[in-house]
């Protein structure tokens, strides 16, 4: 019998915190640096003076820390963080990635906050919510960059097939004629697959919090629970989406890319702490992820990427279950295949790695909508607090990928409703189905 774990956010006791913390480069060590040179002091002329961390004016932009431990969960869009500690990218910026695989996104949540992990793969509302205090224990975050848009979907069970669901108004159909609990699972109840499920039963006219009950469970438990029967559908990354395919005991119903194509997804996130008072640090690993987002983004590489992640150590998936939709080949369940230009992406010429504050703020919306915010926050000075602009650009244009010239982006949604952060209070108000 499998072991499967259903966690219970907010009451779930985060894992057991290690004896120490990562180990740091001494102040000794960055002090030696500092006095160097003309290399350092030229680097700092070529530096346009309003985008000068505070670090830069000691003379050098060295990491502080060496050793950078940064947390995954085994997705495939981890990629980019494995990637650039197996490729050897980080060593080209001075540091050194320590991948540490987690079990939960609670648990990625209470290591960071606790200074356990240096920064995170992570999903992007969950750090607005801890930022706000609504998804654990109140904390500073941010956001460095955006590590992959797409490559998510929502997977139904075989017995809602069997009972001739296979679309989301088929499921509207079922709920109301019969009545019984029907249980969906997300992964974090301020994440992206919380809001991506959430979406796109509304757009079905299905109430998630009052239609349907909703549970919270790790990305790697989504197939166990649903062989028992403990869900009738759940919003995941890949591959387990592709796995319960594999697996036959479920099916795709709709792609988070057909709720809204070029959505951000999981992000590179941090404390405000860590961010301020390591900034070099922090620009070195995000030029190392954005080296390996260019890796990944070549179609050649990807079979590669593929047999890489799936080690145990990383993803534990088969390697064919995982390339193919990393490929972009999508298949059903029900017998559709085709070839998805929307399949997930990680660098798309910087276009993706742009941390856009109307991205953050569209999280904050849908937290409102769903009751997770009882009034409504600064949208944009929340984002602006979070989304390290600065960073970001000052890390690009040294490995060479451009910057969008608008920190706000424009999308229709599956429901035809346009987003462009222009009045997210309206927007957060204008939904028919909300808490």
């Amino acid at each position: 019998m499998e072991n499967i774990k259903v966690e219970i956010t907010g009451t779930e006791k985060s894992a057991a915190v290690e004896n120490s913390a990562p180990e740091q480069t001494s102040r000794r060590d960055f002090m030696k640096l500092m006095g160097a040179s003309l290399g350092a002091a030229g680097i700092m002329s070529m530096v346009p003076m309003g985008t000068r961390a505070s670090a830069w004016a000691g003379g050098s932009d060295a990491p502080e820390l060496k050793e950078v431990k940064v947390g995954f969960i085994p997705l495939t869009d981890c990629a980019s963080v494995v990637i650039a500690s197996v490729m050897k990218f980080d060593e080209k910026y001075g540091i050194k990635i320590i991948p540490s695989k987690e079990a939960s996104w609670a648990a990625v949540r209470d290591k960071m906050v606790n200074g356990e992990l240096h920064a995170a793969h992570v999903l992007y509302g969950l750090v607005y919510g801890v930022h706000l205090g609504i998804g654990g224990q109140k904390k500073d975050m941010s956001v460095l960059m955006t590590l992959n848009n797409n490559g998510q979907a929502i997977t139904l069970s075989n017995q809602l097939r069997d009972k001739g669901v296979t679309t989301g108004a088929a499921l509207k159909k079922l709920v109301d004629t019969e009545k019984r609990d029907y249980t969906f699972a997300q992964t974090f109840p301020t994440g992206t697959h919380a809001m991506w499920l959430y979406y796109w039963l509304a757009s079905n006219g299905i109430n998630p919090l009052s239609d349907v009950k909703t549970i919270t469970v790790p990305p790697p438990q989504m197939v166990a629970n649903m062989r028992v029967g403990n869900m009738d559908g759940f919003c995941v990354g890949e591959p387990w989406n592709n796995r319960a395919i594999y697996d036959k005991i479920g099916f795709t119903t709709a792609t988070t890319q057909d709720i809204w194509k070029d959505h951000p997804e999981k992000v590179l996130g941090c404390t405000a702490e860590f961010a301020q008072r390591y900034p070099n640090t922090a620009r070195a690993l995000i030029m190392a992820v954005l080296e390996a987002s260019k890796f990944i983004d070549e179609m050649s590489n990807r079979r590669k990427v593929a047999e890489i992640i799936a080690d145990k150590s990383y993803v534990n998936c088969p390697v064919d279950v995982i390339d193919q939709r990393l490929e972009g080949k999508y298949e059903d369940g029900l017998g559709k295949k085709w070839n998805d230009p929307n399949y997930m992406k990680f660098c798309n010429d910087g276009a993706v790695n742009f941390p856009y504050l109307s991205d953050g703020m569209w999280f904050l919306t849908q937290h409102k909508r769903w009751g997770l915010l009882k009034t409504d926050p600064d949208y944009l000075g929340v984002a602006k607090q979070i989304n390290r602009i600065d960073l970001y650009k000052q890390a690009a244009s040294q490995v060479k990928v451009p910057v969008p010239k608008d920190a706000m982006r424009s999308s229709k949604l599956i429901d035809g409703k346009v987003w462009d952060g222009k009045d997210p209070k309206g927007y957060a108000a204008s939904f028919k189905v909300r808490a």
